[in-house]
C-alpha cells in the first residue's frame, strides 16, 4: 500500500526514476480499486448499461495523471524516453511490448533522468537496511 500512496503523492511527476516495484504495486492497487468500485457501482445502480459506472469512472479520471506519471517514471528507469508509453497506442502488440519494458530491471547506477532508486539496496549504503536478495553489498 506505501508505494501506491507514493505514486499519489507525486500526482503530476514526470521526472525522475520508478522501481520495478513502485510501478507494479500501483497497478497492483489501481486494478483491485476498480473492481472493487465497479462492484459497488453495480450494487448501488450507478453502472453503465456497456460496462463501468459512475465510481469507476471517478477514480479512473482520478488517478489518469499518476498513472501516466508512474509509467514515464518507469521507463525513465530502464533508460528510455517517457515516450514509450505511446507504444500502448499500437493496437494488438502494443501494450504486450509496454509490458516487457517495464517489466525489465532498471539500470543500475544513476543515468540522465535521475539517480538509481535502488542504489540504497544494491549497494548497501549506511541507514538503508537489508539488502535485498541477489544484490551485493559493501
Amino acid at each position: 500500500m506505501q508505494w501506491y500512496i507514493d505514486v499519489l503523492k507525486k500526482y503530476a511527476v514526470f521526472s525522475g526514476r520508478a522501481r520495478r516495484k513502485e510501478y507494479w504495486f500501483f497497478v497492483l492497487f489501481s486494478i483491485i480499486a476498480s473492481l472493487i468500485l465497479g462492484l459497488v457501482d453495480r450494487i448501488i445502480g450507478t453502472d453503465y448499461a456497456n460496462g463501468g459506472g459512475v465510481l469507476s469512472s471517478l477514480y479512473s479520471l482520478a488517478v489518469l495523471l499518476p498513472t501516466i506519471g508512474v509509467a514515464i517514471r518507469r521507463m525513465h528507469d530502464t533508460n528510455r524516453s517517457g515516450w514509450w508509453i505511446l507504444i500502448n497506442l499500437i493496437p494488438c502488440i502494443g501494450w504486450i511490448w509496454f509490458i516487457v519494458l517495464a517489466a525489465q530491471e532498471g539500470g543500475a547506477g544513476d543515468n540522465q533522468y535521475g539517480p538509481d532508486p535502488k542504489a540504497a539496496e544494491r549497494f548497501g549504503q549506511p541507514g538503508a537496511g537489508p539488502a535485498e536478495p541477489g544484490y551485493p553489498t559493501v
